[in-house]
């Protein structure tokens, strides 16, 4: 005899998903604040401020790219949230690979 299989909770999973987000974009805001922390450590150099900048535009980027999964997975509370396009899975994973390259450059 088996036991009866319970009811999946359908707000977990989206609750969990909203929460990494979230994660993902304060560990990338303290990336981008650490990189322009080194870039003007010493005084500020062309390179640096290039590279700030540019760790700057990404981390835009991926902020853009968790706000609105954030919003998609908030408003759908009833039905499960659609699927993360491939195109925005693929800008939010370059995105944060940038980031951490461009960061550890600077600290190198």
């Amino acid at each position: 005899m088996t036991a009866p299989v319970p009811e999946r909770d359908p707000g977990l999973q989206p609750e969990r998903t909203r929460l990494a987000w979230r994660r993902t974009t304060l560990s990338s805001t303290v990336t981008a604040v650490l990189a322009a922390k080194a870039a003007l450590h010493g005084g500020p150099s062309a390179t640096g401020v290039v590279a700030g900048v540019l760790c700057g535009a990404l981390w835009l980027g991926f902020l853009a790219l968790a706000h609105r999964r954030i919003r998609v997975l908030a408003a759908s509370r009833t039905a499960g949230p659609p699927a993360l396009a491939p195109r925005h899975a693929t800008a939010a994973t370059l995105c944060t690979l940038a980031l951490a390259v461009c960061a550890a450059a600077l600290v190198f």
